[in-house]
């Protein structure tokens, strides 16, 4: 019988990265998610969808090809800003470890 271990919410953690390793991951993969989900409702090709989000096509091509380390926060937000989409952040004290 095949044995399993609870999922701690993130699948980064869940694979051996650090705490705060994963949750960079998580949020750079949330971003992402959102660009993609943008596209896909705007019905765009990628090239245009890379003229409003300013960037080359190659460059959206990595992205959706999941190329989550070529990518900052910072460059997936201003991708995000570019077209309409807001971004928030929360911040919280995590428990104590």
């Amino acid at each position: 019988m095949a044995k399993y271990t609870k999922s701690t919410g993130n699948i980064f953690s869940d694979l051996g990265a650090s705490h705060e390793e994963a949750r960079n991951l998580l949020l750079r993969s949330q971003l992402m998610m959102e660009i993609e989900r943008y596209v896909e409702r705007e019905g765009l090709i990628q090239i245009e969808a890379a003229k409003r989000l300013g960037v080359t096509q190659s460059r959206l091509s990595e992205l959706k090809n999941g190329h989550i380390n070529l990518f900052t926060i910072d460059k997936l937000v201003t991708m995000l800003e570019r077209v309409g989409i807001g971004v928030s952040l929360r911040v919280k004290k995590q428990r104590a470890a």
